[in-house]
């Protein structure tokens, strides 16, 4: 089987998800992976010396380090096929106008920045390909000290704050698609917010790859200050071709004391993406880290934001649903460790699955030594609609005292007949009370999204579902 075969896309109309432009760019590298691929996109950058050293040894660890021997087959990713580099052709602004019309007009078919002229955002982002097209934030917010910019403005503007934080979270070495990120980053989001300082209406960055044989490898940064709070709302989404694409992004997050930092993401890529991003909190003292995450589209998802509760009394929250129809293997999940007394920490997880489609749940609970009274509690519920599809829960489990509180429960079942026949009986088509029964199950995590975020969710759910069981 050749390789175009493997990476064979099913048809499957994703509507304004699948727009695609022009592949126009003002410059890129070459395909592949090499020390002077690197040295060229930190020159394109006009980076410091550390962060080109930083991307160089990065470089080292990612030929050094094997793909992992568990979890969804990765033979398929070859970075020798992929071009890690696109510099669209457009500059960052913070006029929407200014900003080229097939981007723009891609944008808007998908509601960016139509929520921010509607006030539902406080800040907005956009990138395309590898760079940031557009960036914008409210004056209040600007006048109390919060910064939201593009990650490498914030590295030119801010180069104190990025270099304290950058990397301390998610190491190069942690494992082999981390080492990528960091020697090929480009794009993203810096975010800060002062102590005290309560951003109100969210913030969000939205992604787009558009470039076939691609990979995006967006660097997101938020430092929440002691008391603070903010809601983040990252979004993806790219068209569909028969060639692999690569997402392999870096989320580093950083709670102080006191603080609230939310999270919330809606991946919607394309069924030839593999999405092997990284996202990681750090919680100091009373601090809280909430997760809402959905997870759709992609070939193959591996996909598992970490929360370290590093000061007592922190607490994290992770909400996630996952949706594999035909051809996919979503895997995905949550981690937490627990290193101070008093932490606590919850999962709820719903997966979905259908046509042969391969949901798993794979998570990590740890306790340490210094964990005492703290507290853990995971749920797992997930939904297969045929004979042919899968659903998996693994669970990891690490104790190291005896003063902790930890429940696990994991359901799995098909929709029920009885229900099916019920919901007919009130009138409904079988088709019609099988997508009722999904939207429901559905429904706790489409509540914890704001209403835009919510309704696009529930979208992403209906067109998995169209024509796909009855």
């Amino acid at each position: 089987m050749t390789k175009k075969e493997r990476t064979y896309v099913e048809e499957m109309d994703r509507g304004v998800y699948d727009i695609k432009n022009p592949f126009e760019y003002r410059s890129k590298t070459e395909k592949g992976l090499t020390e002077e691929i690197v040295r060229q996109i930190s020159k394109e950058k006009n980076e410091p010396e550390w962060m080109l050293n930083y991307r160089l040894e990065a470089l080292k660890n990612f030929n050094e380090i094997d793909n992992p021997i568990w979890g969804p087959d990765l033979s398929e990713v070859d970075i020798n096929d992929i071009t890690t580099y696109i510099r669209p052709d457009a500059d960052l602004s913070d006029n929407w106008n200014k900003v080229p019309k097939e981007i723009r007009d891609t944008f808007d078919k998908l509601g960016i920045p139509e929520a921010e002229k509607k006030e539902f955002l406080s800040g907005v982002g956009a990138q395309y390909d590898s760079e940031v097209v557009y960036h914008s934030i409210q004056k209040y917010l600007r006048d109390q000290g919060v910064i939201y910019t593009d990650f490498e403005s914030g590295l030119r503007e801010y180069p104190e704050i990025v270099k304290k934080y950058f990397g301390k979270c998610i190491k190069p070495s942690l494992h082999k698609y981390a080492a990528l990120h960091y020697a090929v980053w480009s794009g993203g989001s810096f975010v800060y917010v002062p102590k005290g300082v309560n951003v109100d209406i969210p913030l969000q960055s939205y992604f787009r790859l558009n470039a076939p044989g691609a990979g995006q490898f967006e660097h997101t940064l938020i430092i929440i200050e002691e008391g603070a709070y903010c809601h983040f709302i990252e979004g993806c989404s790219a068209p569909r071709y028969n060639v692999v694409n690569i997402h392999a992004g870096a989320v580093e997050l950083f709670i102080a004391e006191n603080a609230t930092l939310r999270y919330s993401t809606i991946e919607n890529w394309s069924r030839n993406m593999y999405n092997l991003n990284t996202k990681r909190a750090i919680v100091e003292k009373n601090g809280k880290i909430e997760w809402i995450s959905g997870s759709f589209g992609s070939k193959v998802s591996m996909l598992y934001p970490s929360s370290i509760l590093k000061g007592e009394g922190s607490s994290s929250e992770f909400t996630g649903i996952s949706f594999a129809g035909p051809g996919q293997n979503l895997d995905t999940g949550a981690q937490v460790v627990h290193l101070a007394p008093h932490t606590n920490s919850v999962i709820n997880t719903k997966s979905i699955s259908k046509g042969g489609g391969i949901a798993v749940y794979r998570g990590l609970v740890e306790f340490s030594e210094d964990a005492i009274n703290s507290k853990n509690s995971t749920s797992c519920e997930s939904l297969m609609l045929d004979e042919e599809s899968r659903s998996d829960t693994i669970p990891t489990i690490r104790v190291h005292n005896k003063e902790v509180d930890i429940g696990h429960e994991a359901k799995i079942g098909k929709i029920s007949d009885g229900v099916i026949f019920y919901l007919m009986t009130r009138g409904l088509s079988e088709e019609d009370a099988k997508q009722m029964v999904v939207r429901g199950f559905a429904e706790p995590i489409a509540k914890e999204l704001p209403m835009e975020y919510a309704v696009e969710m529930n979208n992403l759910i209906n067109l998995e579902l169209v024509g796909a069981i009855g």
